[in-house]
């Protein structure tokens, strides 16, 4: 049974890679999405209209992802965040966000595969998202919430925290509003995960929750352009700012590897050794790779399957590097066919 599934597994993400490149081909080779009319006609939120918001009350289910809660927030999602399909998910995040339908097949999956249900059939709490576990999405070091070790339910923002990330915007867009860049978001990363190790003794992290951590930043600056009031509203109320809409306009949406071009240089600029070198008060041992070498929190079997499952997650960055790689030479090809047709 195992085995069988680790097979079916492969065969599921070769075939994600696989229709993800493609969608990537075909949003060159299609015009994007007129600003305005990037969230279909028959979805909550087309012509930057949004159903009101409503906080959660005692008992709504809420999970660490603010854009998720913010569905429910505003009833694309049941209210009360409980009992939602896999499938439901996939539709309403594709609608909402314009992620590319392979993305939102395979992150519903994926956490459809780690609490084990059936992507197909099964529903879930938002709460459920919160699984701290080696396989799991819910991370420490996050930038909007404290660690679960210290801070149990994770359905609620730190405010704190979240003030602390907004602050690190350095950017000016066109109009003078602030905003979110790469470099700062590594340098909101390094700081958290370095002062998570220092107050959390049950402080866990691998490559996994890494890239994670990185990819869920990343959706800050390719979802949201990095803008700071567009932000606030989303982290601090977890809603949508005024006839706000999604800032990719790729008409097929964003795809896995053509997110991983802004998640991998915001991940390898983070550098938690360098916070530690200025931090006075107490110092970490760290590896040369700024990790931390000590995993706190885990015992020796949970080590070994944190170690297998970021062994599997670095075969699957690999091969959606390969599709970057790809889908740069023929983007950069359309790019001089179009200046010698422009000639």
């Amino acid at each position: 049974m195992g085995l069988m599934h680790t097979i079916a597994a492969q065969i599921i993400n070769l075939f994600v890679v696989t229709w993800d490149f493609w969608v990537f081909i075909l949003n060159i080779f299609t015009p994007s999405l007129k600003p305005g009319h990037v969230v279909p006609a028959h979805a909550a939120g087309h012509n930057l209209i949004w159903p009101a918001y409503v906080a959660p009350t005692e008992g709504d289910s809420r999970s660490a992802c603010p854009m998720l809660n913010a569905l429910s927030n505003h009833g694309i999602l049941p209210h009360d965040g409980k009992n939602i399909p896999f499938k439901e998910l996939n539709i309403k995040v594709r609608q909402t966000f314009n992620f590319a339908p392979s993305f939102c097949f395979f992150v519903p999956k994926f956490a459809a595969d780690f609490l084990n249900k059936s992507y197909w059939k099964d529903t879930f709490d938002l709460a459920e998202l919160n699984l701290h576990a080696p396989n799991a999405i819910e991370h420490d070091g996050s930038l909007t919430r404290q660690d679960a070790a210290l801070v149990p339910d994770q359905g609620k923002p730190d405010l704190q925290l979240v003030n602390e990330l907004l602050n690190e915007a350095t950017g000016t867009s066109e109009d003078g509003s602030k905003l979110l860049t790469i470099p700062d978001l590594s340098r909101a990363l390094s700081k958290r995960r370095y002062y998570a190790r220092k107050t959390n003794p049950a402080y866990t992290e691998s490559f996994f929750h890494n890239t994670f951590g990185s990819a869920n930043s990343s959706t800050m600056l390719k979802i949201f352009g990095g803008r700071i009031d567009d932000l606030t509203p989303m982290l601090v109320e977890e809603r949508f700012s005024e006839h706000w809409e999604p800032r990719v306009t790729s008409r097929f949406g964003l795809t896995m590897a053509a997110f991983n071009g802004t998640v991998l240089p915001v991940e390898k600029g983070v550098d938690v050794k360098k916070i530690g070198a200025t931090d006075t008060d107490t110092k970490l041992e760290l590896q040369g790779d700024g990790v931390i070498s000590e995993i706190s929190g885990m015992t020796d079997d949970n080590y070994r399957e944190q170690r297998a499952f970021d062994q599997n997650c670095v075969m699957f960055m690999k091969k959606f590097s390969k599709s970057v790689e790809m889908e740069n030479k023929i983007h950069n090809t359309t790019l001089f066919e179009e200046r010698l047709m422009n000639v």
